[in-house]
């Protein structure tokens, strides 16, 4: 197999524009839909306020493309600590002298006009580091898109009329209902993580080989229908399912049924982006921790698949023994592929995007929901921090646990079979799913 030809400063420069530009335009329809006062509201204390995020999108952007990579001297220095999110807890924002909306909004606008003069001046071919292959310009389009996906989840958050409106999903594929429960992937090494994708972020390098004996794993993620049998089986009610740890959150905050779920004579209902409606069977369940998604996995005698199981359903190709970039191969994501980029609201339907699935069958590995693993969010083998400590190595450790695939609300910039996302495992407002998987030898 021929390898493609690298790509050009001219074709470099056109794909960090373009991510950009794409970046920034649903920045405007995150921000423009509710008024003033609503982007300066804190809608809940677990999510900054909008306009917090919004110049905080900005202030990074300045930082990384203006001085680091233009070497152009500060803006707005004294908004530095305003805007640093390892300074302030989210809680604590609204007390800031934050930028006005206004303010805000002019601010994001010159920093963007000044970084697009940036990129058309910077050598992106043999240039350093933080400009090669327009990593720089990349990492902050990923920044931003990560924001905006921050702040849909405050739009979920908050109570009033819906102000957001997408496309309905596609439907489950005609041979879902055929599909089996689960796939073995066979054991044996694959290479995990990446050395050559450009815009990869520090926590994804270096490739490296792993060792997964056989297992399986779900062909689809849970649907609602098959967490609700968890639900009413009494499973918020058994203490022998839980992580204790889980288990006191369910006793302290009263837990019965995923986030934003209640019961209403009988039927349960879910308020999504202001609209309340029945919870869809055949939906990926969303909005559980990984404490629920481990309670699940335990009642139904299964477990979470780990980080490098997961990895390996989504990206190793048994018949040529490489590691594609995504389950369905090398090529970027498309809507036929995979449920990205807030093109709609909501899950698509298990079963859905046959195209997009792994060469074993696995679907929607990647969109509709971020799938909780069982491992605890560490560096690999000859990791390096770059281009700052603070993106992944603070994190490393015992208390956050790894989700991978992405979600709907994710774009594709911001989402590869290596990307690595990770949490706290009491986390329920984000969009959050699962999928499980057991040993071959369990059978």
């Amino acid at each position: 197999m021929t390898a493609a030809p690298a790509p050009d400063g001219a074709e470099l420069r056109e794909r960090a524009a373009g991510a950009l530009l794409a970046a920034r335009a649903r920045t405007r329809v995150l921000t423009a839909c509710v008024d003033d006062g609503e982007l300066h509201a804190q809608h809940s204390p677990l999510m900054s306020p909008l306009v917090w995020d919004l110049a905080h999108i900005g202030n990074q952007e300045e930082v990384w493309l203006l001085r680091a990579v233009g070497g152009q001297q500060p803006l707005r220095p004294e908004i530095d600590t305003l805007y640093d999110a390892f300074r302030h807890a989210r809680a604590d924002r609204p007390a800031l002298p934050l930028l006005t909306a206004p303010e805000a909004r002019g601010y994001v606008a010159d920093v963007r006009e000044r970084v697009m003069d940036v990129l058309e001046r910077t050598p992106l071919e043999g240039a350093g580091p933080l400009a090669r292959s327009g990593f720089a310009f990349g990492m902050i389009a990923q920044h931003e898109q990560q924001h905006d996906e921050t702040m849909l989840i405050t739009h979920q958050l908050r109570r009033g009329p819906a102000v957001l409106t997408a496309a309905e999903p596609p439907p489950a594929g005609p041979d879902a209902a055929a599909l089996p429960a689960e796939v073995l992937v066979p054991g044996g090494p694959f290479t995990m993580g990446t050395s050559t994708e450009p815009w990869a972020l520090d926590n994804e390098r270096p490739a490296h080989p792993r060792l997964v004996p056989a297992f399986f794993i779900d062909t689809l993620p849970v649907s609602n229908a098959a967490y609700l049998r968890f639900v009413e089986d009494g499973g918020y009610r058994e203490r022998r399912w839980w992580h204790p740890a889980g288990w006191e959150q369910v006793r302290r905050e009263e837990l019965a049924a995923p986030l934003f779920w209640r019961c209403e004579g009988g039927t349960w209902v879910r308020r999504r982006f202001g609209v309340t409606e029945e919870a869809p069977p055949g939906e990926p369940v969303l909005h559980v921790s990984w404490f629920e998604a481990a309670a699940y996995a335990a009642w139904a005698g299964r477990r979470l698949p780990t980080e490098a199981e997961w990895e390996k359903a989504a990206r190793h190709d048994p018949s040529s023994g490489r590691s594609r970039r995504y389950p369905w191969g090398d090529a970027d994501p498309t809507p036929q592929l995979a449920n990205l980029g807030q093109r709609h609201l909501r899950p698509a339907p298990v079963g859905a995007y046959p195209r997009g699935a792994s060469p074993l069958g696995v679907r929607q590995l990647i969109g509709d929901v971020w799938e909780w693993t069982a491992s605890d969010f560490l560096p690999y083998p000859g990791f390096r921090a770059f281009p700052y400590r603070e993106y992944s190595e603070v994190f490393f450790g015992g208390r956050y646990k790894v989700l991978r695939g992405g979600s709907f609300a994710v774009d594709p910039v911001a989402c590869r079979g290596t990307f690595r996302n990770w949490d706290l495992p009491e986390r329920r407002q984000i969009f959050s799913g699962f999928r499980t998987a057991r040993d071959a030898d369990s059978a």
